[in-house]
This record gives structure tokens, sequence and C-alpha cells, in this order.
């Protein structure tokens, strides 16, 4: 959702790494070929002994690229990641194992730890069949870290953005920053056309050009989405498939039927039930990818008058919380808790370890007593789609077992969204949201100072302590000093208690086994089930 629903694991010691990473003549992280039993790190890989060609359709639940257009230096949802990922590609990107790969870049080199010089692959154009630069890369970095979209903030601190000859790019950093690399590969660091923007030919909240394997043909907001193949993309053979063809279906039963009557190859869906719905289903397939996403409680302590600015029923909030009960009841459990730190990442905070995991409820309704809230009601916000109503229905009889009330208001995303989002202060009391998990345990961390964050900033207090930790972990090199830094930021976030993380966020994807061959990683970060879109192929009619 946020970065913000927004948007997963890597090999902590590569973002670290002073070696140059090697490119590859094919796309990096795609599938390996064909066999009967999936890679390691893959649910499915696509059968490339098929042919290429035809529409694949798709259906997804929601269509968020009108909130800031279609530029990706400004969208700020997973959703939105994952449409503009077909158009739009990055230096880095995650491997299968949650490695850094090259994509743009061919390799880079760390000639000290706060210096990277990226190779950058030849042959490359946008879809305009103008050769991609190393002004284009310069102009995107220096575009999106003079603008006001929030994955700035990931990129840490940049002093200089510079050409180094034709082939080059140059960044230095004021400070050692451990995600540097993981930060590049999410779609608001996509390479832009800068010449074309620069010129004012193309303006980027409106007009999707980038050097990935689709071009948008046609798109209307919240019904559909077409894409088709990019004849000029760089990475021969690919995209497998002439066209890829997005319906926007909100109600999950719409998308469960399109699957069942062959309306759609592929859809996401959100309710645990949905694969037992879906079991007798001739030639239909659901898997589970697990993700290091995760499910959160914001609590707004700017609302004037609400008993939740006071620390103590923020706590005692978090204490009667149960998180392996969200977990097993509402996401039929395929969850995990979490702490801030995505749960299964190098170098993550354990759950079981935070301060308020070793209290009991006894002691929440002790310091609501002393907070003077032994009797608190309070709205809790959420977005209709599943499992999200499930999850605040755990969370409203943990609490009730403190002693706290918990109405539950549910809406569609546009109204949640508009909510919770749309003034400072803001006026909901609490509301609940994912992040995705990203490719670095310190990643997400940095949502928890909203001077940085900024979506944050109508319910949400700085915290200069908490501020303070969540920087000096950033500088630590993967290892045991940066793990101890993490779990000191984990335990502050804990005891801080503004925004406090739950479960993990399983995706459940489900496909048709004789309309399509899919490739799709075990595990996802970054909020995007169709990061592999281009590997797919469709199956002919028999």
């Amino acid at each position: 959702m946020r970065p913000i629903r927004l948007a997963c694991g890597v090999a902590a010691a590569l973002l670290a790494s002073a070696c140059a990473a090697t490119g590859t003549t094919t796309t990096p992280g795609a599938a390996p070929a064909a066999q009967e039993t999936a890679a390691p790190g893959y649910l499915a890989v696509a059968d490339q002994a098929l042919p290429t060609g035809g529409a694949l359709n798709l259906q997804v639940h929601i269509d968020s690229g009108a909130a800031t257009g279609y530029d990706p230096q400004l969208a700020d949802v997973a959703t939105t990641w994952q449409l503009l990922s077909l158009s739009y590609e990055t230096l880095t990107t995650i491997g299968p194992d949650f490695s850094v790969q090259p994509l743009l870049a061919e390799k880079w080199d760390t000639p000290s730890p706060t210096e990277y010089v990226f190779h950058l692959r030849k042959g490359v154009t946008f879809s305009n069949g103008r050769e991609m630069t190393a002004d284009d890369v310069v102009g995107s970095l220096k575009r999106l870290l003079a603008s006001k979209g929030v994955w700035r903030g990931q990129l840490g601190p940049v002093k200089s953005v510079t050409k180094d000859g034709d082939d080059k790019v140059k960044v230095t950093l004021e400070q050692p920053y451990t995600p540097f690399l993981a930060a590049l590969a999410n779609v608001p660091a996509a390479v832009l056309p800068m010449k074309e923007i620069d010129d004012k030919s193309v303006d980027p909240a409106t007009t999707l050009l980038g050097t990935g394997p689709y071009v948008v043909d046609n798109h209307r907001q919240d019904v559909s989405w077409t894409f088709k193949r990019n004849d000029k993309y760089w990475s021969k053979g690919k995209p497998a498939a002439d066209t890829v063809n997005v319906s926007i279906a909100p109600e999950e039963a719409a998308r469960i039927a399109a699957l069942q009557n062959g309306g759609a190859a592929l859809a996401t869906l959100g309710n645990v039930d949905s694969a037992s719905m879906l079991a007798g289903a001739k030639d239909v397939k659901v898997v589970t990818q697990a993700t290091t996403d995760f499910y959160y409680l914001m609590l707004n302590t700017l609302k004037p008058g609400s008993k939740l600015a006071d620390p103590k029923v923020r706590q005692a909030i978090a204490i009667a919380l149960d998180n392996q009960q969200i977990a097993d009841v509402a996401l039929g459990g395929k969850g995990k808790p979490t702490a801030i730190t995505p749960a299964g990442l190098p170098g993550s905070c354990d759950p079981a370890a935070l301060p308020s995991a070793a209290k009991s409820v006894d002691d929440a309704k002790a310091l609501l007593a002393e907070a003077g809230a032994q009797n608190l009601t309070f709205t809790l916000s959420i977005f209709s789609t599943e499992p999200a109503p499930a999850v605040a229905q755990v969370i409203q009889q943990n609490l009730q077992q403190a002693g706290i009330t918990v109405k539950i208001e549910q809406m569609d995303e546009a109204s949640w969204s508009g909510k919770v989002y749309g003034k400072a202060p803001a006026e909901f009391d609490a509301a609940m949201s994912w992040f995705a998990g990203y490719a670095d345990p310190g990643m997400v961390t940095k949502w928890w100072n909203p001077e940085t964050a900024g979506f944050n900033v109508g319910f949400m207090k700085p915290d200069k302590d908490l501020n303070a930790l969540i920087d000096a972990a950033g500088k630590e090199p993967a290892g045991a000093g940066r793990d101890k830094a993490l779990t000191e930021v984990c335990a502050k976030a804990d005891a801080d208690a503004q925004m406090i993380p739950l479960v993990t966020r399983p995706a459940t994807v489900a496909y048709r086994t004789d309309a399509l061959s899919p490739s799709l990683y075990a595990t996802e970060g970054y909020g995007n089930v169709l990061r592999l879109v281009a590997d797919a192929r469709v199956k002919k009619s028999q």
C-alpha cells in the first residue's frame, strides 16, 4: 500500500561488498530454462520451449496510477510499481535469492564505502528508439533527489551524481549507507528519458517512455491497462507475449470467476480461503508467494484530545496485540510476526525479543490505568481489500481482552487513503496498512521518521532518538555491528509505538496452467508480482 503500502530479502553481505558485480547478456533475474520442478528461489519457471507471442490476460484488484500520474519518481504505492515496472527499468534489480543484481548497469565498482561507479549496459534504448545515455542516468537520479517523491529518502545521503565518461556514472555519498544498491532497484529510481523531459517533448506524468519490455497502448483508470511489446527492447527474445492486458477487478469474487471461466490467465487474490474455493477448478493452480511485506497499525498521536498521544496507551496496545494469532487466524498461518525490520531478512530483529513481547495483557491493563484510559474506545479505519478486514477483526478481539473497544470502519481504498493521508493533522484515530519489505532490513525503518517519509507527518510525531538510531544503523556495514544497531532501532520503535508492525503479508497468485506458463519468485519484496512478466509464455488454444 504505502511505501507505503508500500514495497524483500537480500544477502546483506552483498550490499556491503566492495567488489564489482558482473553483468549478463540477458535480463538479470530472468528465469532459468524450464524444468519439471521450479529452480531454487522460484515458485514457477516459464517453459521457454513454448512459442512466443499472444496476449496475456491478468486481473488485479486496484489501479492507483491516477493519484500522481504516471511519473515513477512520485509513485508511492506497490500496485503502481507493478504496472510501471512493465515500462521502466532501474540500474540494479533483485534476484531470486534477493541478491542485488545488474540491470541497466552491467556492473559497478565501489572504490570506497562512499563511492559507486556504474558501468552502463550498451545497446539500451528507450521505447522511442533513442539510446539511453549517462546523461539520462545522471539526470534521473538528480531529478529524484530534488523531488518530493517518497523514494528520495531511501537513496540515503547522496553527495553528488556525475558522469564518468560516456558509459559510466559515479555516485558519491556523504557517508556509508548500506541499503544504497537495494534502494536503486525499485521503480521510483528508474532511468527516465531526461532529454525529452528537459525539452518538454515528454511529460512523465502523462506518458510512459522507458527502457522496459512493454509500452502502454491504452489505459482507462480503474478499468484496464493494455501494454504492447517494446520492439526495441534491449534483451534478446523478450518480452515473450505480444500484449499484456490488465483488468482492474476490485471484487475478489470477480477475479475468481475470471480464473474459472478462462477470462484471466493469472490473478492476484487476497482472501486466504480463495485457494480452497479454487481447489476444484480445472487447470487452475494457486500458489502462495512469500513476502517480507508486512501489515502495520498506525496510531494518530496528533489528533487533538486523543488518548493515543500518551505513550503508555500506545505501549498497552502493542502489548495486547497477539501477532501470532493474527498470522494464524487472519492469514491462515501463512504470515509471520515481524518487527519493523521485515521478518526473514538477514539481520532483522527477532519479534519475540521486542520489549512488548515479554509483557502480558495484565501489564497492558496496568499501563491503561496509569494513563487514565481504562475504558478506551477508538475507531480503526481500514480498506476493504482482503485480508485486511480479517486482520482488523483479530486486532479488535485482541484489544478487547485489555478492555479496549475498537470500532472498525471499513471503506474502499480511495476513501481510506483520503482519510488517512488527506489532511495534516489527520482526523482518523487509528488505521491499518502495509509496507513492502524491500531488499535490506534497514530500508523500511526509514519510514519511522516522518521527516523522511512525508506520508505520516499528519499523524506521527518525530522521535529524535529513534531517528538517530535509524541513521546510525544505516551507516553500519553488514555484520554483527549492524545487527546490534538494528536491534536497538526495533526496541526503540516498539516503545514509541506510533506505528506498530504486525505480521508479514503473503501474496496469493492463481493462474491457468492451460493458458499460461509464468515465472514467479518464491519470495517478493517490492510488492511486484509482475516482476517476471516478460518471461511468461502464453499457451495457444488447443
